[in-house]
């Protein structure tokens, strides 16, 4: 994988992302050359044109992002990738068409992007078609050697045994004479030199998978191993990078404590963060105000009630603040006290469902976001009785408090609605990995993948 802004992309997204730029570029000067040959007119320089053919590569490519053509799904199923790329391109098209309305020549010509938009198409399915067979193959899977045969081996075996995984375990090293899980693990034994075995594996990373780690390291072994050039890492760090997200079942206080993240060097990130905050939902705010206006009073002729519905939340710091949404419940929703939200809850209104699907209940809380309390991204704030309960039962809770709460997160892109404590500890494990690996980087990915959550609102509610 490769390390962006302490954000791991794997290495077949990323060749297939930028291939794909390169041809959303060649589809807007084949489309431009056509578009001209067909209206008999010659062609402009070519460094007039490299200006907003890049804009039509940028901006269609951004809408790929965003709708989830680089998801691993998409990677598995063509089918699945075209309809993606159909929704991208289209959505890339509209956004053109409106630009070029508002800021003539600043792209392609309205009547050219037809032609790059079938070009475009046509490009890109070619380009899966022919990466489909190399990406689906073991050319970009690393080859990794597990130290252990316990549980924790296992995981890793079932996670190797994903069709989406970016790595293939070529041995499982038995390291103990305690209990083994994985029946395939060779005894530390029967292997003369680990670091000859490991060369002649052609392993590119060792995990150390023990269950007991004290006085259990084998130092000499992975020493010699880390001195060959191969890279070395521990489980926890492992899955996190694998899985994006802090894998709560095998971390402890001092790999926290130790390991990268959670960097107090973020005075220009979060400055840049509260800047957009602001700017963005002021726009917002401005923008979508008949649409609230309109909403509140949809939700007023639906059912009984206030139009907006106010609910105290933990915030930074555990401070508590008020949330406003749209009111998409009854009145008597919590007349028997705050309680986790159901599937085809039976409180929530007919006007309720809708909203909530696509998310227009959420609009009030850029107010919120205006005020500094909360942002645009980040841990979902919860309401204080559901924190308290939390708290006693998931480890480290507390420290999702220590980032600003957000209208959209990475547990919200990552993990479909759920309402228990185990989906709490899922989306906590989420949210950890934001805590501790944030960046505007990593908040404009977040930003751009809900759009693929709104269109496609798998467990919305």
């Amino acid at each position: 994988m490769i390390r962006l802004f302490k954000h791991y992309i794997p290495h077949a997204v990323m060749l297939l992302g930028l291939l794909d730029l390169i041809l959303l570029v060649a589809a807007g000067e084949l489309a431009w050359q056509l578009r001209a040959s067909q209206a008999g007119i010659g062609l402009a320089p070519f460094a007039e044109r490299i200006g907003p053919m890049l804009g039509f590569a940028v901006v269609v490519w951004t809408a790929m992002i965003a709708v989830g053509v680089y998801s691993s799904m998409a990677l598995l199923s063509l089918r699945y990738a075209a309809a993606r790329l159909l929704v991208a391109i289209s959505l890339g098209i509209i956004a053109l068409s409106v630009l070029d309305f508002v800021l003539p020549g600043s792209t392609l010509w309205r009547s050219t992007l037809l032609f790059a938009m079938v070009v475009a198409i046509l490009m890109l399915l070619a380009n899966r078609l022919v990466m489909g067979a190399v990406i689906g193959t073991s050319a970009f899977r690393r080859r990794v050697m597990v130290l252990g045969a316990g549980a924790r081996a296992e995981r890793l075996s079932r996670l190797a045994d994903r069709p989406e995984s970016g790595f293939a375990i070529v041995a499982f090293v038995k390291m103990s004479d305690a209990g083994s899980v994985v029946a395939e693990a060779i005894p530390r034994s029967a292997i003369h030199d680990l670091g000859v075995f490991v060369e002649k594996l052609g392993v590119s990373e060792v995990v150390l998978a023990l269950e007991e780690r004290r006085n259990a390291l084998p130092l000499k072994d992975l020493l010699r191993i880390k001195t060959q050039g191969v890279h070395v890492n521990d489980f926890s760090s492992f899955m996190e990078r694998e899985t994006g997200r802090v894998d709560l079942d095998s971390v402890n206080p001092s790999w926290l404590i130790f390991s990268d993240g959670f960097s107090s060097g973020r005075m220009f990130s979060s400055m840049a963060k509260r800047a957009f905050d602001v700017l963005a939902s002021g726009l917002l705010l401005l923008l979508t105000f008949p649409v609230i206006a309109l909403f509140a009073i949809l939700v007023k002729l639906d059912s009984k009630g206030p139009a907006f519905f106010r609910q105290p939340r933990v915030g930074l710091y555990g401070e508590v603040f008020q949330v406003v949404k749209l009111r998409s419940m009854r009145t008597d929703a919590e007349k028997d006290g705050v309680k986790w939200a159901e599937k085809d809850d039976p409180r929530i209104t007919r006007l309720g469902r809708f909203i909530r699907k696509v998310r227009i209940d959420e609009l009030p809380q850029t107010w919120s976001v205006l005020k500094g309390e909360m942002s645009f991204v980040g841990p979902r704030p919860e309401v204080p009785k559901f924190v308290a309960e939390l708290e006693e039962h998931l480890p480290y809770y507390a420290e999702r408090h220590m980032v600003k709460p957000g209208i959209t997160g990475w547990a919200q892109i990552n993990y479909p609605y759920g309402a228990s404590i185990e989906d709490a500890r899922h989306k906590l494990e989420y949210d950890l990995y934001y805590a501790k690996n944030y960046t505007p980087f990593l908040d404009l990915l977040i930003l751009l993948q809900t759009l693929r959550v709104v269109l496609w609102p798998e467990g919305a509610r």
